[in-house]
């Protein structure tokens, strides 16, 4: 597990659901997939049984917010590639994370949560 979730990244997630009122929330890590130019924002976090379920923004297919679970990432290789943690992201709020994000703000009038 700590090749994406060390323990000062789980330490510092708030849990799941607790930054659902908060009109930017703050994305603690960025997962992302070099084959497909997947990225996942992650703002929360929680063990979920024997797995640790986050919650945030996928970049994909489509742009949304849900939850996906570690060993999803975890299970991912195609090539030898594999989702990876950018080490160099720091904490910010959402409308900071990508360029698009404050013109998608914009355009919705506040931030699509499933």
């Amino acid at each position: 597990m700590p090749r994406l979730l060390d323990d000062a990244l789980r330490s510092a997630l708030p849990r799941l659901r607790q930054q659902a009122d908060l009109s930017d929330p703050i994305v603690f890590a960025k997962f992302f997939f070099q084959a497909s130019g997947w990225t996942w924002f992650v703002t929360e976090g929680g063990p979920e049984g024997d797995d640790y379920l986050f919650y945030g923004h996928v970049v994909g297919f489509e742009r949304e917010w849900g939850y996906f679970a570690l060993s999803e990432l975890e299970e991912v290789e195609v090539s030898g590639f594999r989702v990876e943690r950018d080490i160099y992201f720091k904490p910010m709020p959402f409308s900071k994370c990508q360029p698009w994000s404050f013109a998608c703000y914009q355009q919705t009038g506040g931030w699509q949560k499933v």
